[in-house]
């Protein structure tokens, strides 16, 4: 089984050429790259989760705790909170996810159980692309993708290692199989992961619909704003043409006489 600095090295490299990949070939925000490069780096730490040591755990909700609610201030500004109420939800996800995620992890979680599958692996996507923004879907996909590619990296790796070649000729750990599945031993388990992934996944749907819903309502806004603007410029025309015709009137006048 490969350790934690094998995994955070392997992701966090997967998260550089992901982010190059994404600022030269798909021409994505140069911040919006550096932000999924270091998205995928974490996420290769999160399906040790579920590891009974404390190393995974204590780094992975320290992170969490500390650029989730960094992450939501998009959000919070899209549903119109105010600055202090911002501050408030975001000291309240701090809370909650630095001192609450880890316990409840330690006492439900079992190692190699599904935290170690596909499933949670679409999971921590979802939550990643909910998590970034909330306006710029092209971008919230691009970062949901790095947490996604961060944690299959993981899963990965642990597959790779279950192969035994220290006599030259490969031969299959019993961990073989057990990182990347559909499905484990545990009943529960399996009914608990794939409810959160359909629960997720219509979440996620009706967020895109609704985003939608206010993206047209925006451009609604912003082309009212500018037909008012239009009319207010057109109505400043008129009358700067007015105020000329009269002094040329006068000046005509005085000519005449």
């Amino acid at each position: 089984m490969a350790g934690f600095k094998t995994h955070v090295t392997v992701s966090s490299t997967l998260g550089i050429g992901y982010a190059a990949a994404g600022y030269l070939a798909f021409e994505m925000p140069w911040p919006s790259c550096v932000l999924a490069g270091g998205l995928c780096g974490v996420a290769g730490m999160m399906p040790d989760l579920d590891s009974a040591s404390g190393r995974p755990i204590r780094e992975s909700t320290a992170f969490a705790a500390a650029v989730v609610p960094l992450l939501l201030i998009d959000r919070f500004q899209h549903i119109g909170l105010e600055t202090e109420s911002m501050v408030l939800a975001g000291a309240l996800i701090y809370l909650l996810i630095r001192f609450g995620a880890g316990k409840l992890l330690k006492m439900y979680a079992v190692h190699r159980g599904m935290f170690h599958s596909i499933p949670a692996a679409l999971i921590a996507g979802m939550l990643g692309f909910m998590i970034c923004g909330c306006t710029d879907i092209d971008a919230r996909m691009f970062k949901g993708g790095a947490v996604f590619a961060g944690y299959m990296s993981h899963l990965m790796l642990d597959e790779i290692y279950s192969i035994d070649w220290s006599r030259g000729v490969p031969r299959l750990k019993k961990s073989f199989g057990t990182a990347i599945k559909m499905w484990g031993r545990s009943l529960s388990a399996n009914l608990a992961t794939y409810a959160k992934l359909f629960a997720l996944l219509f979440i996620m749907t009706g967020d895109v619909t609704l985003l939608g819903g206010f993206d047209a309502e925006d451009h609604s806004h912003a082309q009212h704003a500018a037909h008012e603007d239009g009319q207010a410029s057109k109505s400043d025309e008129d009358a700067s043409d007015g105020r000329i015709r009269r002094i040329a009137d006068r000046l005509l006048g005085r000519l005449r006489d």
